[in-house]
This record gives structure tokens, C-alpha cells and sequence, in this order.
């Protein structure tokens, strides 16, 4: 019993190095004080996050991936909750069906599903006679099939767990069925709302494949910044505009665990 439970202990801590050695050792090259990465260093500066502030790509990618991000999940999430909601309460053929088609997009990989869009957007183009590749507009399109199915997967993994007998007691008090979702239902999915909201938003905001093909002159997301700008240059900007990124991410989660429980729904 003491070697399967060391085993099992082992393999976990590997588990967690392998995962958080990397970001611990991006953190700190991010301070290094010389251009090219070297160890041990010759010492230490903040020199590289000031760049990163002053530089206006990455200014102004962050400012498209926020706008993406933002309308992708105020989109892609009323109707993720719908799709799931359906496909938990009710009672049609083919559930895993629709739910595996829903769950597409983050099944096949990104440069595909962007190529797939590229190609589906020209051919709308040219139909339409209308710009669609290198939009806003269009770009938020495609992110929107990132959020819908991030949705489907937290919400329907929330609604599992809620106990339908409430909704019955209301509904037999005399509660219409809106009254029921919206005074019933509605707060009872809060939880998933709120992980479903920002795990959305972390995947539109962090996006490199699908986006690649989809932007345009002029508008570039940060994560499209930070590739443009390692072609040209190699020293720790970068892992400073990753670090802010991780301690944006992380304070995102660490305020939505403190009202919702992330663990009650992921």
C-alpha cells in the first residue's frame, strides 16, 4: 500500500512539473536583464515589460483580442447554454449526435478549422459581394464557433448536477414555464454561466490557429503580434507579454472562483 501510494504521488508531482515548469521558467527569463537568453544571467531588469507596454502592436493587438474575445463570448455563450439546456432536459433523438457535431470545432484542429473558414468565407465573398476575411465582424464569426462548444461543455456538465425537483415544486405552485426559468432555472445555472463565460473568453483572447488565416492589413491580435514580432526579433519581450498574460488569466479566476466554485462545475 506505502509503493502504490509513492507511485501515485510520484506521477502526480511529474504530472504538475511537467505542466508548470515551463510557464516557471518563462516567468523568470522575462526578467533577465540580456536580449540573448543565457544561463545563469547577468542580471536582472524589468527593461523587457517596458518595451512590452511601449510597442503599439501588441497595444493594439490586445485591444482586437479583447473586442473578439468579448463579443465572441457574449454571443456564442446565451447560445451554447440554449444548445446544452436542450440537449440535458429534453427528450429528442440523436443527443450525441448534436452533441458531437456542437463539440466539432474544438475537436478538429485549429490550422484546419481555419483553413476550412478561409475558404468558406471567400466563397461567401464572392456571393455576397462583401468583405468578410480580414473583419472584425468576420473574425468574431469564427471565434463564436470556439465559444459555443466551450459552453455546451461546462453548461451541460452544470446542468447534470441541478436538482430538477425545485423547477417541479415551482411549476406546481403555479408558475409558468418563463417564470419557472427565469426565477428557478436561470440562477440555478449561474455557476455554469460564469465558467462557461470566462473559459470562452480565455480561448477567443489566447487563439493563434484558427486566427491566423481569418485577420487582416491593420488588425492583428496579440497572439498573431507576438509570432509577427519573434520572426523578426528573439529576446524576453515576449515572455514579459506572456507573463502579463498569465497574471491577467489568473487574477480572471481566481475572482470568478471567489464568487462561483470553479470546482463544482470543472
Amino acid at each position: 500500500m506505502r509503493l502504490t501510494r509513492l507511485t501515485y504521488r510520484s506521477v502526480i508531482f511529474l504530472a504538475y512539473l511537467v505542466m508548470l515548469l515551463p510557464v516557471v521558467l518563462l516567468v523568470v527569463t522575462s526578467f533577465f536583464k540580456d536580449a540573448i537568453i543565457t544561463f545563469p544571467p547577468s542580471g536582472l531588469s524589468l527593461d523587457w515589460y517596458e518595451n512590452a507596454v511601449q510597442r503599439e502592436e501588441f497595444l493594439t493587438g490586445f485591444i482586437v483580442s479583447f473586442k473578439v474575445a468579448a463579443l465572441a463570448t457574449v454571443i456564442g455563450v446565451p447560445l451554447g447554454m440554449a444548445a446544452a439546456l436542450a440537449l440535458t432536459r429534453s427528450s429528442i433523438r440523436g443527443k450525441q449526435a448534436i452533441t458531437t457535431f456542437l463539440l466539432g470545432p474544438i475537436i478538429v484542429p485549429g490550422i484546419v478549422a481555419g483553413t476550412a473558414l478561409y475558404l468558406t468565407f471567400l466563397m461567401a465573398q464572392n456571393q455576397l459581394d462583401m468583405d468578410i476575411v480580414g473583419t472584425l465582424p468576420g473574425l468574431v464569426a469564427a471565434h463564436i464557433l470556439l465559444t459555443i462548444p466551450w459552453t455546451v461543455r461546462v453548461a451541460t456538465a452544470g446542468l447534470q448536477g441541478l436538482d430538477q425537483s425545485v423547477e417541479e415544486a415551482a411549476a406546481n405552485l403555479g408558475a409558468r414555464p418563463w417564470t419557472v426559468f427565469i426565477r428557478v432555472t436561470l440562477p440555478m445555472m449561474r455557476p455554469a454561466i460564469v465558467a462557461a463565460s470566462m473559459f470562452s473568453f480565455i480561448q477567443s483572447f489566447e487563439n493563434l490557429e484558427l486566427t491566423l488565416l481569418l485577420v487582416g492589413p491593420g488588425m492583428s491580435t496579440l497572439p498573431i503580434a507576438m509570432l509577427n514580432y519573434l520572426e523578426f526579433q528573439i529576446d524576453p519581450t515576449l515572455a514579459a507579454v506572456a507573463t502579463i498574460q498569465i497574471v491577467v488569466i489568473a487574477a480572471m479566476m481566481l475572482i470568478t472562483d471567489r464568487y462561483v466554485k470553479l470546482s463544482r462545475i470543472v
